[in-house]
């Protein structure tokens, strides 16, 4: 759940650029990104739907999982909730979590769950993708005009704060330390660390300094920012109950 609601906020944070983008091919390249990501939920949503059912719970559909939970039965991180902002934050959200996220998929593909190594698998190649489109692009404004330079390196300084949470394992992360998954989450750090280290270099960009840490998605704990997404997001399968395409 925590893995399907990381990609379905973050893909419906990317598909609000759908239309606005600042050229088209870009416009088309942040959508189809949000589509990545929206798919990668739905397969996540599905196994966990699959799992709760087996379990007993004969109601779970992948829809109820994405459209019918509050706020706080949401798992995702912080960081794929914030808003969109300028350009450079919207590429600054993606670079960041793309570095994570294709350093933990690659380790889930190797998982013992066949079923969880199945969706990583897939999802590692798009996540590839979107990690070098987005770094791309945080070395271009970085490494632009003196606006471009200046966005970028706010919309990092504004983010920062969130990438801690990403490392910081919750319960239901420690439980996978087993003989089955072996994910140590703090592990990951250092090697997304030296992605993004290395990036920030050529882009000439500083590594905003460590103030304070973000946290309290993962279990819940969400700012306004993800209630007024989900309003948005929710609305026709709540006022329409049961609706489809």
């Amino acid at each position: 759940m925590h893995l399907a609601d990381n990609a379905l906020v973050l893909g419906h944070r990317n598909s609000e650029w759908c239309g606005h983008g600042p050229a088209l091919e870009q416009d088309i390249a942040i959508s189809n990104i949000a589509l990545d990501l929206i798919g990668q939920a739905r397969n996540f949503y599905q196994y966990a739907a699959e799992l709760m059912n087996n379990a007993g719970n004969n109601t779970v559909t992948e829809d109820s999982l994405a459209y019918l939970r509050g706020t706080a039965e949401y798992k995702n991180c912080l960081l794929v909730e914030q808003p969109n902002g300028d350009w450079g934050k919207t590429i600054a959200r993606q670079f960041l979590f793309s570095a994570y996220q294709h350093s933990l998929f690659a380790l889930l593909a190797k998982t013992g769950d066949s079923q969880l190594a199945a969706i990583t698998s897939k999802a590692v190649k798009e996540v590839a993708y979107h990690l070098q489109w987005s770094a791309e692009w945080v070395i271009r404004l970085g490494d632009g005009t003196k606006e471009s330079h200046a966005r970028m390196q706010a919309a990092l300084n504004t983010l920062w704060p969130f990438l801690p949470e990403l490392f910081e394992p919750v319960e239901y992360e420690e439980i996978v330390l087993t003989a089955e998954f072996m994910i140590n989450i703090t592990s990951l750090k250092e090697h997304v660390m030296h992605i993004i280290t290395n990036t920030l270099y050529e882009a000439t960009l500083a590594l905003p300094a460590d103030t304070y840490a973000a946290a309290g998605g993962k279990q819940g704990r969400h700012s306004n920012h993800l209630e007024a997404m989900l309003t948005d997001m929710q609305y026709l399968q709540r006022t329409y109950p049961g609706c489809n395409w």
